[in-house]
């Protein structure tokens, strides 16, 4: 059982692992992450070294091998007891080995043993992985290389050991270094490549820009981790319903198994017409779920002023309380090591339920304990849903937890009757299962980390909430006689407005003289290409369907025969990693054993939440308590200065309006006066503060419109149900007040 997270060096000894090299090798939307560990040991005695380190939740692991001098060995994959009953056989009488292995409860985070590594020997581990990557708000493609591990919480009654405040060393003070080179290719001309990190200038390889290199400057601490963003140009030529492309990996092995028959990868972005995008809901059951654990008042990011993730969440409950529309339903659900509810159960949308709850947000802080996510959900599903009212569920944590397959298989078993929105918050949030949630709850994950801020992702989120989806997906597959067609995916049964799904499913039959074929996917019909890609697609189906079966084989508590033999047999013959299996490498040296008592050295892994960061922002949350009320709280990392935009949005009625008054004036950097004064005679004063609100978003906040853009539609429908006179004249004099050229038109009037 892999639940100890970055553990800390034992004190004055030398750390085993010197640097991680890691190459990268994008294809379109997928990409193959190969990394390089180098040991040695500096002691005098032989040891083994464990290190816990964090992947991508939906990385495919297909290759590990370890390289002593000249000698490379090559592990295989094996049923995982088995594995460590040769590990521990291996390293008693005195042999080299190597071990590789999934944690039980989340598969995002890996342990790696190196063991009976003899004094001043070296060691190269290699470990291969294939990923795909996420479509962002932006197009653009994300690939995160994991370098944080936060401990992870264990609930009482896990049964795993109670609470985890496992000690970790702080980022930037871990004692390996990191290298990273990516190469990109694609069938479109590659834009550019943004990063968290700084990066070396992009070095184009062709003419038509389609291939490209690029690498990590110099320096690199491990205070982050590592997030590629990369954006392709015309990433979809022509705007149908559902765009689609397709890509058919040949195998060079014998027919007649997963790893020997091609493998397809479907692609299905849906792009909707302008009229559709532009019709929203008004119902829905509102939940929103926060984590108020400990841990969330450590800061958003690393720099010297940073707000807190708890801080930060409730700026952005602001901004989805005044979003959200009338006539919805709605609660607010924190939890920690215990949940409460802002509300007993959810209330209709209104003036008197909004101020209710903005009074709630800000007195919430980090104050609930450890990170249970499983009570709040099952208490939220044990309760009723609102006729007519679809439930949509968004889940806000830093993703600190250690019975993340419990969460999935809750979230799975409920599936029916909500869709589930995740956002994972600062540095080491766990893939696994914020998107996870996402994926098993019909919905859509995000992660905000470095000085990303949480609003516009959330804000999409809501969008996707609102708007129209495609669902009820069926995928027909027009193929010549004798070729069948196996779905290694199990069936999307949503997908939204700029969201990806990719589907994999296995050719059999006469396919080796396959020309093309034509698919059809609902009304849309596409071309099948071939594309020889090294088993990465064969690798990412396999992985879709071990996934897939490994929780079948959980929701069965174990009862369903041959599940778990199913899995091993796929994983051992696809070469990709699962929770019943371990890759093990032997170094057969001849000659004499390694002598002497063997040492273990856990190799440390950088942490967000060091405790030294958690007390310095106990004293700052401590003097802000005490300024709670006051408007002259001094400014802190956990209470930075008050945004303008934020001030604006904290005044506006559940209605949509705003009130013409002191607030707003400040807002708008006039004196009530000066607002009151070239109001139109004989214009309400609520319509002329609204019409100066919307004037003011338009002229001065149009690079944050994805985080008001609802609010200001709210305000636009108030507008027009007033059916007030000479709101031209309000705009034109709002324009010449505020210095602002904003056309009627541009505010929807």
């Amino acid at each position: 059982m892999v639940n100890c997270c970055g553990l800390v060096t034992v004190k004055n000894k030398p750390v085993p692992l010197k640097s991680i090299a890691v190459e990268v090798s994008v294809q379109g939307h997928v990409a193959t992450v190969s990394s390089t560990l180098q040991y040695e040991n500096q002691e005098e005695s032989p040891l083994e070294a464990i290190f816990v380190f964090p992947l991508p939740g939906e990385a495919a692991v297909c290759r590990f091998s370890a390289k002593i001098g000249q000698t490379e060995v090559v592990a295989e994959v094996q049923e995982k007891q088995k594995a460590r009953e040769q590990y521990d056989d291996l390293l008693s009488s005195g042999q080299q080995a190597f071990l590789l292995e999934e944690s039980d409860e989340s598969p995002d985070v890996f342990k790696l043993s190196v063991g009976s590594l003899p004094p001043g020997e070296k060691a190269s581990i290699s470990l291969d992985y294939v990923t795909e990557l996420a479509v962002q708000a932006d197009d653009g493609l994300r690939l995160c290389l994991p370098a944080v591990l936060n401990p992870r919480y264990q609930p009482q009654d896990s049964g795993s050991g109670g609470s985890a405040l496992v000690s970790s060393v702080p980022t930037g003070s871990v004692p390996y270094s990191l290298s990273l080179s990516a190469r990109v290719s694609s069938l479109h001309p590659i834009c550019r490549i943004e990063s968290n990190c700084p990066l070396d200038p992009l070095n184009y390889l062709n003419t038509e820009k389609t291939q490209a290199t690029v690498s990590l400057a110099a320096g690199h601490q491990f205070d982050r981790d590592v997030e590629l963003l990369v954006y392709y140009l015309n990433p979809c030529l022509h705007k149908k319903l559902l765009n689609t492309s397709v890509s058919v990996c040949l195998s060079l092995s014998l027919p007649g198994s997963l790893m020997g028959d091609p493998v397809v990868m479907l692609s299905l972005y849906p792009e909707f017409p302008n009229d559709v995008m532009s019709s929203m809901t008004s119902l829905g059951e509102f939940l929103f779920v926060v984590d108020r654990s400990g841990s969330m008042s450590c800061p958003m990011h690393n720099e010297s002023v940073a707000q807190d993730r708890i801080g930060s969440a409730r700026d952005t409950l602001l901004l989805l309380l005044k979003s959200l529309p009338m006539g919805c339903y709605f609660n607010i659900i924190g939890f920690g090591s215990r949940y409460e509810s802002f509300f007993t159960k959810s209330v209709e949308y209104s003036q008197k339920t909004m101020d209710e709850a903005l009074q709630k947000v800000k007195a919430m802080r980090a104050d609930l304990g450890g990170t249970e996510i499983l009570q709040p959900l099952k208490h939220i599903y044990s309760q009723p849903c609102l006729p007519d009212q679809p439930r949509q569920l968004f889940l806000f944590t830093d993703g600190e937890v250690g019975n993340t397959k419990e969460v999935l298989d809750l979230v799975k078993a409920n599936a029916g009757s909500h869709r589930c929105f995740s956002f994972g918050i600062g540095e080491g949030a766990s893939s696994a299962l914020i998107s996870g949630v996402a994926k098993q709850g019909g919905g859509h994950s995000q992660f905000i980390t470095g000085q990303d801020r949480m609003q516009p992702k959330v804000m999409q989120s809501l969008r996707f909430a609102l708007q129209p989806a495609v669902v009820n997906i069926s995928v027909k597959w027009n193929v010549p006689k004798g070729v069948s067609v196996t779905s290694l995916s199990p069936p999307i049964r949503v997908l939204f407005q700029g969201q990806r799904a990719l589907l994999y499913a296995q050719l059999t039959g006469k396919v080796r003289a396959l020309p093309s074929a034509v698919m059809s996917v609902n009304i849309v019909y596409v071309n099948v290409q071939r594309a020889l890609e090294r088993l990465t697609v064969h690798r990412l189906g396999a992985r879709t369907l071990i996934r897939s079966l490994e929780m079948e084989e959980r929701q069965g508590d174990g009862k369903k025969k041959g599940v778990q033999e199913k899995v091993v047999e796929l994983s051992v013959q696809s070469g990709v990693s699962s929770v019943f299996t371990a890759f093990i490498a032997v170094h057969k040296v001849d000659g004499e054993a390694v002598q002497g008592p063997m040492l273990r050295r856990q190799v440390p892994t950088p942490s967000v939440c060091g405790y030294a960061k958690q007390q310095r922002r106990c004293k700052e949350m401590i003097l802000c308590r005490y300024y709670v009320n006051n408007l002259d709280c001094p400014a802190t990392a956990s209470n930075p200065v008050k945004d303008p935009l934020l001030q604006l949005i904290s005044l506006q009625k559940a209605s949509g309006s705003w009130v013409l008054e002191a607030a707003l004036a400040e807002v708008l950097g006039k004196t009530e006066e000066e607002v009151a004064k070239p109001k139109p005679a004989q214009v309400d004063q609520e319509v002329w503060a609204t019409v100066l609100a919307l004037v003011w978003l338009y002229g001065f906040k149009m690079e944050a419109q994805e985080e008001w853009q609802f609010l200001a539609m709210k305000a636009v429908s108030w507008i027009q149900a007033q059916k007030a006179a000479s709101v031209s004249e309000c705009v034109k004099a709002g324009n010449i007040l505020l210095g602002c050229q904003v056309q009627k038109d541009t505010l929807g009037l």
